[in-house]
């Protein structure tokens, strides 16, 4: 049996069928956009293996690259791990999915989702998430809650509903937005310093058109006989938890409002281990609910300081950060150096200034790109106090450092501007919530510590909620324990002027309108609060960059000149690395980039190749030596491998009758040009101009000018060297 939706969204249909593929799973769904398709999956364990207490959800995206008409890059030519992009949209898929399975489900439960086919105009990860959706909620799996996703983009001031990947290039934002028929759960977005009021638009916006995205998944689940099977949430002795709530409460709530983060877990864990000391080791059912006993009492102690006492487990205000100190410029050997500490978090945020051989090259379903700005997010073990392997970054160090890298880019200068490839490097060294917005507070304090000069000044803060019912707090800055057992982790970067990236995740089914413009507004205060003190310490970018920073120097030069740079098999430009150690990137568009480790070899370097380049101007003054002598004058070159005849005539303001009189060969002459005949490539010269007029400085070759040659002895352009526009020869 093959079940379809069809809606219409964003001028588009929107096709998603259940059934036709993927039957050995518990629900599958292939979402179709434009000529993007998306094959997504259900698949749960009927029985719960072993003794858990939480939801064990796999969620795996996977980009197949015959989707793009593509055979993967590297020897074995098919897809290995994924990438970094799988990981970031498997986890943009998670996030709003996770919340909405019901309490006491613990069966492991996968979702796949594959791209099938990819039109390289409609993005998938909004289909990911409508496909697990209907995955799930068409099956047995007991997920009750259908959700919608769209994309909304800016350009000129007028919202698009699922922008082409087109229309993004010229969009001031890209957010994702996921929710159901009540309100919104999920947002992702990148943003060019947007009003908070105006990011609130779109997100109104989006709602309207997940309802309709909901509605037609409700509406054809009510036509089906789909049964759900059942769920049996935990039950815990009542009489067991009262007793338990009286003999540690206090002391439980003493150890809560620690304000030191270890001090308050030992003060707790001492409490736990006098429970469990008085349980038999072999009653492992007791242990097990004692243990989600005093998790649950600790849970209800901190939401119960919010809500009935208005204050937090740490003593501050709803609205109050936790103190913070910052440190620019503490490794010396580093282009750039930070260290952030908000409360109990801290990042030590390094930069690297590296030059266009450092280039990140992205190998995806579309054209091969390239990365000039990264950011790298670590989370050792010792930062949370433990200890543990420490391995390849996994799925959260990835999130966090897109996240930080999303709110930063927008104030990276561009290449053209600063030509250098960008790493910042985030290690946590200390953490008690908030890490990644901390990373963005020191990643952009080192880069201004390296003097990269920045279109503004960014920093992040993270907002989170505590509901019951009808009543909730908002509260800045959360700490590791807010964060644990509140209902929201809302992280907003931006500037004074507006908002870079955002990322919304929920324990709740969804916000309210009133509680998301509530939550901006909160965060946009903490948020300048935040940038007045990173200015303080550091108003600006450095004038200067590391003495242990690359040098690099742009040229523009006549593209009819890069052969002659390059010369014959590369022979010129390999002289010129050999001699300056620079690196030496040129464009066929006449562009060249000179990087080197001092301004010694990169001035050297960019010398030589204004030599090769420089061309000759008509009345302009040069100084050259006498390479041949005619009877009819003089051939003088006046620039590197340009050549100009002196005629006899002109060599002085009387007549001469034999050349060799007056001029000798290998002499140096000071000479005027007075002619350039560009359609027989002829340079005529005058010394006797010189006595005519006076003198003008020698000639540097203005770039603007077409090459011209001598007039014969002008050195061929060397074959071979042709490239299409915009290609590029490295060295």
């Amino acid at each position: 049996m093959s079940n379809t939706i069809n809606i219409e969204i964003g001028g588009r249909t929107l096709s998603i069928e259940l059934g036709k593929v993927g039957k050995q799973a518990d629900g599958s769904a292939l979402v179709r956009y434009g000529d993007t398709i998306m094959l997504v999956t259900a698949t749960c364990k009927k029985e719960v293996s072993g003794e858990k207490n939480f939801l064990p959800l796999i969620v795996d995206y996977r980009e197949n690259t015959y989707a793009a008409g593509k055979i993967p890059g590297g020897f074995f030519k098919r897809e290995g791990k994924p990438s970094e992009r799988e990981i970031l949209v498997a986890r943009l898929i998670d996030r709003p999915i996770r919340p909405l399975f019901p309490e006491g489900y613990f069966q492991d439960t996968q979702v796949v989702a594959l791209l099938l086919s990819a039109d390289l105009e409609n993005e998938p990860d909004t289909l990911g998430i409508i496909g697990a959706s209907a995955a799930l909620y068409f099956s047995e799996i007991p997920f009750t809650t259908p959700l919608g996703a769209v994309k909304v983009g800016l350009v000129d001031g007028q919202f698009i509903i699922n922008p082409r990947a087109s229309q993004l290039e010229n969009s001031v934002l890209n957010m994702v937005v996921a929710g159901n028929e009540d309100g919104i759960c999920m947002i992702e977005a990148g943003a060019l310093e947007v009003e908070e009021e105006k990011v609130l638009e779109g997100l109104l916006l989006a709602q309207e058109e997940i309802r309709k995205i909901v509605r037609a998944q409700k509406e054809l689940f009510s036509q089906l006989n789909i049964q759900k099977f059942p769920v049996q949430a935990r039950t815990l002795d009542p009489e067991k938890v009262r007793k338990i709530e009286e003999e540690i409460r206090e002391e439980l709530l003493q150890a809560i409002q620690i304000k030191q983060k270890k001090a308050s877990e030992k003060a707790a864990d001492e409490i736990l281990k006098r429970l469990l000391e008085a349980i038999p080791k072999e009653n492992t059912e007791e242990i097990s609910q004692t243990k989600e006993i005093f998790y649950n009492l600790q849970k209800k102690l901190v939401r119960e300081l919010v809500l009935n006492e208005g204050r937090r487990a740490d003593g501050r205000a709803f609205n109050e950060l936790r103190p913070i100190s910052i440190e620019v410029g503490l490794l010396p050997r580093t282009h750039g150096s930070a260290l952030f500490t908000r409360g109990e978090t801290q990042s030590l945020a390094t930069v690297t200034l590296g030059t266009f051989e450092d280039v990140q090259r992205l190998d995806g379903l579309g054209e091969e790109a390239e990365k000039r700005f990264m950011l790298h997010y670590n989370f050792p073990p010792f930062c949370v106090g433990e200890v543990s392997f420490m391995r390849a970054p996994g799925r959260r160090e990835i999130g966090h450092g897109a996240l930080a890298e999303k709110g930063i880019l927008p104030a990276i200068p561009d290449e053209e501007t600063f030509p250098y490839t960008i790493r910042i490097v985030s290690d946590i060294l200390e953490s008690n919530g908030s890490s990644s917005m901390a990373t963005v507070c020191g990643g952009v304090l080192a880069l201004m510590d390296a003097g990269v000069p920045l279109k503004m000044v960014v920093a992040g803060i993270a907002t989170g909620l505590v509901k019951e019912g009808d009543r909730y707090a908002i509260l800045t800055d959360i700490a590791g324990l807010e964060d644990h057992y509140g209902d929201m982790d809302f992280k907003v970067t931006g500037s004074e002027k507006g908002i870079t990236a955002i990322q919304l995740d929920l324990k709740l089914p969804y916000l309210t309108p009133q509680i998301l413009r509530e939550a901006l507004w909160q965060s946009r205060e903490a948020r300048l609060q935040v940038l007045e003190k990173m200015k303080t310490v550091l108003p600006e970018p450095r004038p200067e960059l590391s003495p242990h920073a690359p040098r690099i120097i742009i040229l523009f030069i006549n593209p009819e000149k890069v052969p002659d740079v390059i010369g014959p098999a590369g022979k010129m430009i390999k002289k010129i690395v050999a001699q300056t150690n620079a690196k030496i990137d040129i464009e066929e568009t006449g562009k060249v980039t000179i990087a080197a480790t001092d301004v010694e070899s990169a001035e050297k370097a960019k010398q030589m190749i204004r030599e090769i380049t420089v061309e000759v101007e008509l009345g302009q003054v040069y100084t050259g030596k006498v390479v041949r002598l005619e009877e009819y004058g003089a051939f003088v070159e006046i620039l590197p491998n340009i050549v100009g005849l002196l005629h006899i005539s002109e060599v002085a303001p009387y007549r001469v009758r034999n050349i060799k009189d007056e001029i000798s060969l290998g002499q140096t002459l000071t000479v005027k040009v007075i002619d350039i005949d560009e359609e027989n490539n002829r340079i005529r010269l005058s010394k006797k101009a010189l006595e005519e007029t006076s003198p003008r400085p020698q000639g540097t070759g203005e770039r603007e000018r077409r090459s011209h040659g001598s007039y014969h002895d002008r050195r061929p352009h060397g074959s071979g060297h042709g490239r299409s526009r915009g290609d590029r020869n490295r060295f």
